[in-house]
């Protein structure tokens, strides 16, 4: 996905929004599933929260560093 021609702080806004969407739905996900779900479901729904909280994490990184080494572009 390439954002090049676009404003480059309202690119970094957009993917640290999705990276706070995605930490906010594997947090819930990961409290449903220690908390409520039973059995193989529960193990799902863990797995499925890691996942989206490690995905989270890395569209957040790739937004900073984006950012950060645009900075020394100009």
């Amino acid at each position: 996905m390439s954002d090049s021609g676009r404003d480059p702080a309202a690119v970094r806004r957009r993917r640290l929004l999705w990276a706070g969407v995605l930490a906010v739905v594997g947090l819930a996900l990961l409290l449903l599933g220690l908390t409520v779900a039973n059995g193989a479901l529960a193990w799902t729904e863990v797995v499925l929260a890691l996942i989206l909280l490690v995905l989270s994490y890395a569209v957040q990184r790739m937004a900073r560093r984006e950012s950060l080494y645009r900075r020394d572009r100009s």
